[in-house]
């Protein structure tokens, strides 16, 4: 009888630990949602598959939150596989922009960018709009890019982060390892 009322108290300071550890994984992932969370592009000048007369003057992508002008990157690929880019892409907070060279050819251009948030991830994708009229103007230069602009792949609706299960798992088997540790140190 002795040895049955001394495993209960083992197996309540193990469910106490288990629960404990619980809390504290739940109470983690609520709390650090938000600090996951990367830059979005939530806007774009000309809009994402736009159909435009003739080409604009300057493109621009719009972010959620402000963005480090030291390593933005933006091209303009016309349908002839042209860089039609004019210049460097400027940061204004949380837009970024470049603008793009006149004379374009009528036809589907792709806008690439690379950008840094203000946490420090890197930002990439792109999307596409239409010109319907282009211009006679000399055509433009295959376009030739530099190591550091690269092309993206397109924007994702949701940037993902680290995925939060591994942390979990392993705060589980911390806390785990702990509870046995603790039981068997009594015994």
């Amino acid at each position: 009888m002795h040895e049955l009322h001394r495993g209960r108290p083992r197996l309540v300071h193990v469910l106490a630990a288990g629960a404990t550890a619980l809390v504290l994984v739940l109470t983690a992932l609520i709390s650090a949602g938000p600090a996951w969370a990367h830059a979005a592009r939530i806007g774009s000048d000309p809009a994402d598959n736009a159909v435009l007369p003739q080409a604009p003057g300057r493109v621009s992508a719009t972010f959620n939150e402000t963005m480090q002008p030291e390593f933005a990157a933006m091209t303009v690929v016309g349908p002839d596989g042209a860089q039609w880019a004019d210049g460097t892409p400027t940061v204004d907070g949380a837009v970024i922009s470049i603008g793009v060279r006149p004379g374009a050819p009528a036809g589907t251009y792709t806008v690439n960018y690379r950008a840094t948030s203000a946490d420090g991830h890197v930002v990439t994708g792109s999307w596409p709009f239409q010109v319907t009229t282009g211009t006679t103007a000399p055509a433009a230069t295959p376009a030739t890019a530099a190591p550091t602009t690269p092309q993206a792949e397109p924007a994702s609706p949701a940037p993902t982060g680290l995925p939060a299960w591994p942390f979990v798992v392993g705060a589980i088997a911390v806390v785990a390892a702990g509870a046995v540790w603790a039981v068997r140190r009594r015994s």
